[in-house]
């Protein structure tokens, strides 16, 4: 593994030419990536679900990053119709990176409108679709790049296709760790693909470090009781690293030139919840290609979204 324990943003090289969407840009890591990207020079597109913290965030950014190139468009991830109207919508041409950073986390049970678990859709399913939706464009590009959000949760799953949309239990947590686990393998089985194909395309992985971030504070969890809403906010706070630092690894995995395709990046510190980025060469998912396999083929009957005919053609 290489040594980066002094990687900062300042080693963040110049991004000026490439064109960037980052989903779930409104708050959080996605807000802090698509700044720091955006303040070096590429033009980002903040894909966002809810239009009015979209622009808020928008208004900010441009605050922060004076000058820079950024725009704001509708996507939620929970939807295959949103998802296929922003793809269908793509009007910018060639698509540099594609961070899927947008996630929800140990929410209550729910089902979007195509039938999919919550947890399950948005941080596996959507993002399955909008990838393939958008790899034309991203294969226009001279070196694209996708970036793939996981947790550190991905470890502690108990994962079974079979089951893949709690149909026959839900447990907040344990489904989310299966839903992240299922990020980490679409984006190790999307490199394999990929250079099966003879593809340029760089597929990555990146888990953040234990992060502040509204993930396990704002959306569903508002409704949650009294007890929840009163230590979710303190654990945070004390538990948990800075934002910024959070988004060290996205930022790593998606702008670093030499890493190779199929790269996990996580922090290098006690069990990668703090510390600087760093490849991680073993993982149980890492090696687990069948598995990764089975749920590819599982998510293009679900999503009706498929990869190979645009692989061939490119």
């Amino acid at each position: 593994m290489r040594n980066t324990s002094s990687w900062t943003f300042d080693a963040i090289p110049d991004q000026s030419g490439r064109l960037v969407v980052v989903t779930g840009a409104n708050s959080g890591i996605g807000y802090v990536t698509a700044r720091e990207l955006a303040r070096r020079g590429a033009r980002v597109v903040l894909a966002c679900r809810d239009p009015e913290r979209g622009q808020a965030a928008l208004a900010r950014m441009k605050e922060e990053a004076p000058g820079a190139e950024l725009e704001l468009r509708r996507v939620d991830l929970a939807s295959l119709a949103s998802i296929r109207e922003f793809a269908a919508g793509w009007d910018l041409g060639r698509l540099d990176l594609l961070v899927n950073n947008a996630g929800i986390s140990m929410v209550p049970y729910a089902v979007t409108e195509d039938g999919f678990e919550s947890q399950v859709a948005v941080n596996h399913l959507g993002p399955f679709a909008l990838t393939g939706l958008l790899l034309p464009h991203l294969l226009a590009a001279p070196d694209p790049r996708v970036v793939a959000v996981t947790s550190l949760a991905q470890r502690y799953a108990r994962f079974d296709l079979d089951n893949l949309n709690a149909e026959r239990s839900y447990s907040p947590m344990f489904t989310y760790a299966v839903a992240k686990r299922a990020t980490l393998y679409f984006a190790l089985e999307l490199q394999r693909r990929a250079d099966a194909a003879g593809l340029r395309l760089r597929s990555m992985a990146a888990a953040p470090k234990l992060t502040r971030s509204n993930i396990l504070t704002g959306g569903p969890h508002a409704a949650k009781g009294r007890l929840y809403r009163t230590l979710a906010p303190l654990v945070v706070r004390f538990a948990f690293r800075p934002t910024p630092e959070g988004a060290q690894t996205s930022l790593y995995a998606a702008t670093v030139p030499d890493l190779p395709g199929g790269g996990y990046v996580v922090a290098d510190g006690p069990m990668q919840a703090y510390g600087s980025p760093t490849l991680r060469t073993r993982d149980p998912a890492i090696d687990d290609t069948d598995t990764a396999r089975r749920l590819w083929e599982v998510s293009e009957r679900l999503t009706g979204v498929t990869y190979e005919s645009v692989m061939r053609r490119a």
